[in-house]
């Protein structure tokens, strides 16, 4: 398949999957693409997914993105998926210790330069796994942020040149979390002390009542995204 072809593919797809059940979503994308992967933050989006691919494909690789700095609730998170599924998660680091770039770049460059921590600890590192693969599947939803806002539930990914599926993308927080409690999905407990969003430990705060869901994120600063996405 060229790429005009799977251009015309991808666009006729994301019509069709338009009200499609995000199993239905995966089922065609592990069968169309055998070369894809996960990627898996352990937030409450992508549990589902992992218990859903777990489901439809436990075969299928999926990784996460080590930034050093992830809360101890998040690894644990992951150690208990771990146990529950009888699967190995892909660990992806990057190139630079935390050592190592406070070295080169200063100590706590996630205040001085978070695009450039991101950067280093999750953009880098991903291009580099997502290089391997074809395509890839994310837990984006729509209505997480205005950055997102158009996502389709399958779309050709220009920055990383690759298919990328985001079978979430028309669920709320409220379907999530249906699926979670229907399911009994293992989930970060980070979520029941008021973080929606969960990143790395430096850069994400509890959210206050009424505010945004993202607002935990890089908060003071007018980022919104770590890159992987827009």
């Amino acid at each position: 398949m060229n790429f005009f072809e799977k251009e015309a593919l991808i666009r006729q797809k994301a019509e069709e999957f338009e009200n499609a059940s995000p199993e239905t979503v995966i089922r065609w994308a592990v069968e169309t693409f055998p070369n894809i992967t996960f990627a898996c933050s352990f937030g409450a989006e992508d549990v589902v997914l992992v218990d859903m691919l777990q489901k439809i494909s436990p075969k299928t690789d999926i990784f996460y993105l080590d930034t050093d700095f992830h809360f101890k609730e998040t690894y644990e998170t992951r150690d208990r998926m771990v146990e529950k599924y009888g699967l190995e998660f892909v660990q992806v680091k990057p190139e630079l210790t935390p050592e190592e770039q406070a070295a080169k770049h200063g100590d706590e460059l996630w205040k001085s330069d978070p695009n450039a921590c991101c950067n280093i600890r999750k953009v880098e590192p991903l291009t580099r796994i997502l290089g391997k693969y074809e395509a890839w599947i994310t837990g984006i939803r729509r209505d997480q942020a205005p950055t997102r806002a158009n996502a389709k539930k399958v779309e050709y990914d220009t920055k990383f040149g690759l298919v990328k599926f985001n079978p979430l993308a028309a669920w709320t927080s409220e379907d999530v979390w249906d699926y979670i409690r229907a399911n009994d999905v293992i989930y970060n407990p980070l979520h029941d002390r008021n973080y929606p969003s969960i990143g790395c430990e430096h850069c994400t705060r509890p959210v206050m009542p009424g505010e945004d869901p993202r607002a935990g994120r890089w908060s003071g600063n007018e980022k919104t995204e770590c890159g992987l996405h827009k």
